[in-house]
């Protein structure tokens, strides 16, 4: 592995280098010093060569990682931290963008695993809701950018309670052209969380499902403090998911159905849009119906189960006694 840049490093005459956050073998990211705006901390990602790369590919990868920050620059969204800055130094590219303080959701969920305890359901729903608000926003994008590796770590937790969705090292832009993929970086996601469509690389066919499928994996993590079974054991052994209630038996049969729903094998069977997946979350009781399992997914309807109504009558019940009351008294008055 090639070693990180030291603590002090200036990087095109601008930003310091104070600490790594985090490295793997392609590349890390430091929080460094913005020395001509100051006090403002920054994140610089840093993009190595693969050293075996021809030059021809060494180029092309260039030319993507350019591309890539031209997209990321672009976006504007409160729960996406902001690119600024593209630069290449020394053979490696750079990309510099907020440094957003605060852990992780994978830091908050071991947190509680080491209590002993979940998190509570009704928070994960919260911070799911803004996430949804994130990937809905770069989906709509033309053409629409997909994130391809959400994950409880690549999503840090503010002190203001805000959810960013951070670490675009594997952006891709979806073309328009037969809705073929392009890639931007390269990356594979990490395999917990991972669809099986992804594990084709470059030539496997991914779309904005694969998102829905990252994310209804990562609710699985956070509800069960346990990572899914990964697609290909479960391409291998389909009983080798386990529902969230059998590890969480405070997880609601709503949202277990929604995310089993997100983490469907096959991408036909997940909800069409980051919209369907939170209306399914939303409301609480809804069902996901396909009109044939073979087409996407055209229509849906509502089915409320008998375990949904009674959880809904014990949940306000002194509203339903409330309602029963004055209903009753509106009576008699009117019989009077």
């Amino acid at each position: 592995m090639v070693r990180p840049l030291e603590t002090d490093t200036v990087l095109r005459g601008r930003y310091r280098i104070l600490s790594v956050v985090g490295q793997g073998g392609m590349g890390a990211v430091y929080r460094a010093e913005d020395l001509r705006l100051e006090g403002r901390i920054c994140a610089v990602k840093e993009v190595r060569p693969d050293p075996d790369a021809t030059l021809e590919t060494l180029a092309q990868s260039r030319e993507q990682f350019h591309r890539e920050a031209t997209t990321l620059a672009r976006l504007d969204h409160p729960n996406l931290p902001k690119v600024s800055d593209t630069f290449e130094e020394n053979r490696r590219e750079y990309l510099v963008m907020d440094f957003v303080q605060g852990g992780d959701l994978r830091q908050a969920m071991e947190q509680q695993r080491r209590n002993g305890e979940f998190l509570d359901e009704r928070k994960v729903l919260q911070w799911t809701h803004q996430l949804c608000d994130a990937l809905a926003y770069l989906h709509s994008r033309e053409p629409p950018v997909l994130h391809r590796d959400i994950k409880p770590s690549n999503i840090k937790l503010t002190p203001t309670g805000l959810i960013k969705l951070v670490d675009f090292g594997l952006v891709k832009l979806l073309a328009t052209d037969q809705m073929r993929t392009v890639t931007v970086l390269q990356g594979r996601g990490t395999a917990a969380y991972t669809p099986l469509e992804q594990y084709g690389g470059d030539t496997g066919h991914t779309d904005v499902r694969s998102d829905i499928y990252s994310l209804g994996a990562t609710l699985y993590h956070l509800l069960t403090n346990q990572p899914p079974a990964d697609a290909k054991q479960r391409f291998l052994n389909p009983e080798a998911i386990r529902p969230p209630s059998e590890l969480n038996p405070h997880v609601s049969p709503s949202t277990e159905r929604a995310i089993l729903a997100a983490i469907a094998m096959h991408p036909d069977e997940r909800p069409p849009t980051i919209s369907a997946f939170r209306d399914m979350l939303h409301t609480g009781s809804l069902i996901w119906t396909w009109s044939t399992p073979d087409v996407a997914p055209s229509l849906f309807s509502l089915i409320l189960e008998p375990a949904d109504w009674r959880r809904a009558i014990r949940e306000n019940r002194d509203l339903l006694i409330l309602t029963a009351g004055l209903l009753i008294l509106s009576v008699i008055v009117t019989l009077v």
